[in-house]
């Protein structure tokens, strides 16, 4: 999804006219999420070595597809909404987007709304496989494994997008006239609201289990990082000390460490992006009450939420990469390691 899909929130939620300060700022918006998201390829492009020598390369094709994926949401939804929102700019009166142009307009925001949630949660998955069980992710869980998941969850997306245009729920047009999506205000159909359920669940069981990936991933990393320093406070050799202090610092400052924190952001950043919208989604077909007379706000502001995952996705990976988290974190424990070195070396002499 993307947030130049709803300028019209971005401006004056009340108001069906279109502003030139709310297609400014969807212009923006677009701009600077499809090159976040460049940028955050190529520094990916660049630490591909880095990758496939620590044999962590199904993380980084998770990672490419989960960039792709956000950038396609920012080009694709985002050149119809910039169509729609420069026609309705110049009408005095705005219309309405064709039947054609809607149903395509919509199964866009489903399958690139879905697809960041699915890798997300494959990516946790990945992880605490390879966190907790080492040697069967190292020998079962190769390459072409992981394409042809991404795959799967790319067909799975489309699959729940396409559906709609089968006669199976529908697209209709979501105010403020500029954005397509599934039928979620009441009243509805048995098929709009199945649809819609079906979209909300899903996205709502990717986050829950992302996070409880996430969560059993840190816990065990934390648990090798407290027995590594437990071996060091029981080391009297000072010639077994530093070696124990390098590999503390070594662990802390790895690449599954460097993984984890990006993934954790990520999901933290996915959970509160995505989960207004998901459960207001969920709670509006739960309700049985007549649907409000004017524009749900809530729903644009949950939508302006979401789309906001696909701009924050790509700042994970640049702010938190390895550089940053060795200057950030392991560069007060090189600190602490060679001013201790010193101490022992003025006592020795």
């Amino acid at each position: 999804m993307n947030s130049s899909a709803f300028p019209g929130a971005l401006s004056n939620s009340s108001s069906t006219s279109i502003r030139p300060s709310g297609l400014g700022m969807s212009v923006f918006t677009m701009t600077f999420g499809a090159i976040s998201n460049l940028t955050a390829l190529v520094i990916l492009g660049k630490s591909r070595v880095r990758f496939r020598r620590q044999s962590k390369t199904p993380f980084w094709i998770l990672t490419v597809a989960l960039l792709i994926g956000d950038l396609g949401g920012h080009l694709i939804p985002g050149s119809f909404a910039m169509s729609l929102h420069i026609n309705n700019m110049y009408q005095p009166r705005p219309e309405k987007p064709s039947e054609t142009l809607c149903q395509i307009f919509g199964a866009c925001m489903v399958f690139f709304g879905l697809c960041p949630l699915l890798l997300g949660c494959a990516m946790a998955v990945e992880r605490v496989v390879a966190i907790c069980f080492p040697f069967f992710h190292a020998a079962t869980i190769t390459k072409n494994h992981v394409r042809r998941l991404v795959l799967s969850l790319g067909s799975l997306s489309l699959i729940i997008a396409i559906l709609p245009l089968f006669n199976i729920g529908k697209y209709t047009t979501q105010h403020p006239g500029t954005w397509c999506f599934l039928q979620i205000q009441i009243p509805h159909s048995r098929q709009d609201r199945g649809m819609a359920i079906a979209f909300s669940c899903l996205g709502i069981i990717a986050l829950t289990f992302s996070l409880l990936c996430n969560i059993l991933s840190g816990l065990v990393l934390l648990q090798a990082r407290r027995k590594a320093q437990y071996v060091n406070t029981k080391s009297d050799n000072h010639c077994a000390r530093r070696p124990s202090t390098a590999s503390s610092t070594s662990l802390f400052c790895s690449l599954d460490v460097e993984m984890m924190v990006q993934l954790a952001v990520l999901t933290v950043v996915s959970c509160v992006c995505w989960g207004p919208f998901l459960i207001h989604i969920l709670v509006l077909q739960s309700s049985h009450t007549s649907a409000p007379r004017g524009p749900d706000r809530f729903l644009l502001l949950g939508l302006r939420m979401a789309s906001w995952n696909q701009i924050l996705d790509p700042w994970v990976y640049i702010l938190l990469r390895r550089t940053v988290l060795f200057r950030v974190c392991c560069g007060r424990t090189f600190i602490r390691s060679n001013t201790y070195s010193r101490r022992e070396t003025f006592v020795l002499q």
